[in-house]
């Protein structure tokens, strides 16, 4: 009787009760199988700003750019960097994905574009074979010079770099774009710096067009087709070498999808309820100005698009691919849609 009597007592202990009903695996145990995909981990110090990540994310209200403040700066700005949003997070990488900083601001589990040779910044050059988009066709090792420097493995083709001379004969051979990436480990600073320089230089020619966006239906894509030359000139003066500075150039326009805000200061009532919204400060007032926007704080939140009564804010989504003729100079083709956002009337 005493033993019956000892395990209703136990059964009906508060801790015992809480423990049972909130059991969980033991975090500090608990191993991750291999390619796991936790949510993803930032660092903050190697943002750079792009807002690309909060471009590709699919999940609303998952991830988001903030800004920091530093007294001791010379215009009050700290860090900007993303901000993860677990419980709206699904966990599918994209972000990881397509963060250009070399090493990534954003880690998230092992993907076959998530590797650190994957990224799009990265002597000099050094080949290496997306297993993704390899189609197996073993062109590259008929093509390559060096015995030995690309094998075939488990049925994977790999490049052995103890052996590969960059010779570049394989990717030219390859006939899927971007299943061999020929990538740079020189030089970060300066390619960050001419990723900056095309991110910015695209969202200008896009602003500087939104009278040609005004109304167009959602379903509607509208093209432009922007010179190329003075990015480059540009980029020439960042990187003394011309391969480089194109390579990066086409690399970002190639895989780039970028969010645009866009301001008509005509129509704008000074009614100031974006002033009050905008979480990085790009927005504010002053009673000689009025309302004013800065686009180099702006994160592209889209926040004052979804709060302004008068369309004041456009925002739309681009994307972007270099292209290469023989006829004229080569142009970035620019393809823009307006963004499906919600907007608070």
């Amino acid at each position: 009787m005493s033993s019956v009597i000892w395990y209703l007592y136990e059964f009906a202990r508060k801790g015992w009760v809480e423990n049972f009903a909130g059991a969980a695996t033991n975090r500090e145990t608990v191993e991750a199988p291999d390619r796991f995909r936790d949510f993803p981990e930032v660092t903050e110090e190697l943002c750079i700003a792009c807002g690309a990540c909060t471009a590709a994310c699919p999940s609303p209200a998952a991830i988001k750019l903030v800004r920091t403040k530093d007294k001791d700066a010379e215009n009050g700005e700290g860090m900007t960097f993303p901000v993860i949003n677990t419980d709206a997070c699904i966990r599918c990488g994209f972000c990881a994905e397509v963060c250009p900083t070399d090493p990534k601001t954003l880690r998230t589990g092992e993907s076959h574009l998530i590797r650190e040779e994957f990224t799009i910044l990265p002597a000099e050059k050094m080949f290496v074979i997306d297993d993704y988009l390899c189609i197996r066709c073993k062109k590259c090792m008929k093509a390559c010079k060096v015995e030995g420097a690309i094998t075939e493995e488990d049925g994977k083709v790999m490049v052995d770099q103890s052996k590969c001379i960059a010779c570049g004969e394989c990717a030219k051979t390859c006939p899927v774009k971007g299943a061999i990436k020929g990538i740079y480990i020189s030089n970060v600073e300066g390619q960050k710096e001419v990723i900056n320089l095309v991110v910015h230089a695209l969202e200008d020619y896009i602003e500087a067009r939104q009278d040609e966006l005004k109304g167009i239906p959602a379903e509607k894509v509208v093209k432009f087709e922007m010179p190329v030359a003075e990015i480059m000139k540009e980029a020439n003066e960042i990187l003394s070498d011309e391969e480089i500075a194109r390579d990066i150039v086409e690399r970002v326009t190639d895989r780039l999808k970028l969010r645009i805000i866009t301001w008509d200061d005509s129509m704008c009532n000074n009614c100031r309820l974006c002033v009050d919204e905008c979480p990085s400060g790009a927005i504010t007032y002053d009673k000689e100005n009025g309302v004013q926007r800065d686009n180099k704080k702006c994160l592209r939140c889209t926040t004052c698009y979804q709060t302004c009564p008068f369309g004041v804010a456009g925002s739309y989504v681009a994307r972007f691919l270099l292209t290469e003729t023989e006829l004229k100079d080569d142009e970035i083709l620019v393809t823009v849609k307006p963004a499906q956002l919600p907007v608070r009337g």
